[in-house]
């Protein structure tokens, strides 16, 4: 149990100076986390595609950033 501890201990203080910036400024990096899986996944199932233009469409439409409605 104190070699847990110990391990505990250890993990938090190389992790202090992160711990203390999220302190002060509330903001972690989980949206960018999750909007490279979605990329990512559809990149695992675009292999077919023969152009890059296809797949941006792809992941553009996937994502939320493209728009369906004539301008």
């Amino acid at each position: 149990m104190v070699a847990v501890a110990v391990a505990v201990a250890d993990i938090l203080e190389r992790r202090l100076e992160n711990l203390l910036t999220y302190r002060k400024h509330r903001i972690t990096n989980a949206a960018t986390e999750g909007l490279t899986a979605k990329v990512q996944a559809r990149k695992a199932a675009a292999r077919g595609f023969r152009n890059f233009a296809n797949y941006r469409t792809r992941i553009l439409f996937f994502c939320g950033k493209l728009s369906l409605y004539p301008q």
